[in-house]
């Protein structure tokens, strides 16, 4: 089983991938969004020359092949591209054997807990309280992410106060039994950050996301030996050198690799398989509603060292309503696994039809 050809659709936030084998089966991935016209482009210039023509077979071996074949451009496109080939990979192998990706992984498909992720500074402690109260009545949510500092911050929030104002705030609307996650988005120094961090334990709150900038492992370090509260990372890494180093350094409670940054789900088993044997938890990074979501509910119905909940964006992106012939529905606080083969979902034509076409082939 050789591939034979591989077709992206694209627009510039989401860029979808289909590989076709030479005995006839396809599979479809996903490139990770934003700037998927740019990581499409390394898809074809980069990553096709080592694809075509090769087995299809191991996929963690043809993605590994890529990436220390193109070791003179390492980072996040390599990373962002090869993923697409990947997943699509392991769409074909589903359906090629009948079987849906976590089965493959020897699961089967279940309804997985989901925290809703909000993704916006934009919005007044008020507001974010009523809405997060307003979800976890109608959908049932059992647990929260919120933003607090700001991105890259360095120790500026969006408004002076802001953090304190919306960590107490939600807490208080949603409730002592809701699980209160936050993120700072690699927003503070040390200091700052194990300030703050001391604040979030006494409201109790269990997940402390990229509290500095994610670069300085040092500096998450001295954060996570400091506070009780899980400090959690990981979602912009990519290279394994590095994955392998923080979590001997134990630089963080919970690692968070995401399965469209780091290059795949092969690499993000790998990941989460380190983790484990470091006995950490895995919680990937999934901040949007496309295919990234599907990929995650694979892999956390699977491996043995999941979190609780798994991370799913409470927001209404345009760019990712039409993109499944099904919606992804939030029942009880859960999320079911497809369970059809492959993914288990179908990527609607009509979307297709309207993004950009490329072709590589052999």
């Amino acid at each position: 089983m050789k591939i034979k050809s591989i077709e992206t659709f694209t627009t510039k936030n989401i860029s979808m991938v289909r590989v076709k084998t030479d005995d006839g089966h396809e599979g479809y991935g996903q490139l990770a969004t934003y700037n998927a016209n740019i990581s499409a482009l390394v898809l074809h210039q980069q990553i096709a020359p080592y694809a075509l023509g090769a087995s299809a077979e191991r996929i963690a071996d043809l993605v590994e092949q890529v990436v220390y074949g193109e070791h003179k451009f390492p980072g996040s496109y390599i990373c962002r591209a090869v993923g697409g080939l990947d997943t699509a990979l392991w769409d074909l192998h589903g359906k090629r054997a009948n079987k849906s990706v976590c089965e493959l992984l020897g699961s089967k498909p279940r309804p997985v807990d989901v925290y809703g992720s909000s993704m916006r500074r934009n919005i007044s402690p008020a507001d974010e309280a009523e809405r997060l109260k307003k979800m976890q009545a109608e959908q049932g949510f059992r647990a929260f992410k919120i933003r607090i500092g700001n991105n890259f911050g360095r120790d500026v929030d969006v408004y002076p106060g802001r953090t304190e104002q919306v960590v107490a705030s939600v807490r208080q609307a949603i409730g002592n039994n809701t699980d209160l996650y936050v993120d700072a988005n690699s927003g503070f120094s040390p200091r700052r950050a194990i300030e703050v961090g001391r604040m979030l334990e006494q409201q109790g709150v269990v997940h402390y996301e990229e509290p500095c900038p994610y670069p300085e492992l040092e500096w998450t370090k001295q954060v996570t030996d400091a506070l009780d509260v899980a400090v959690t990372g990981g979602e912009q890494d990519t290279d394994m050198a590095h994955w392998k180093r923080m979590i001997s350094m134990h630089a963080v409670d919970i690692v968070q690799p995401d399965i469209c940054y780091v290059g795949g789900l092969s690499r993000a088993l790998e990941v989460a398989k380190l983790a484990q044997y470091a006995g950490m938890t895995c919680t990937p990074h999934a901040a949007n509603r496309s295919m990234v979501a599907i990929f995650t509910l694979h892999m956390v119905s699977a491996i043995p060292n999941a979190g609780r909940f798994m991370e799913l964006s409470i927001e209404s992106d345009s760019w990712t309503e039409s993109l499944f012939t099904t919606k992804l529905e939030v029942r009880n606080g859960q999320l079911q696994v497809p369970d059809g083969p492959g993914w288990g979902v179908s990527i609607n034509p009509e979307w297709l039809d309207k993004a950009d076409y490329q072709i590589s082939q052999v």
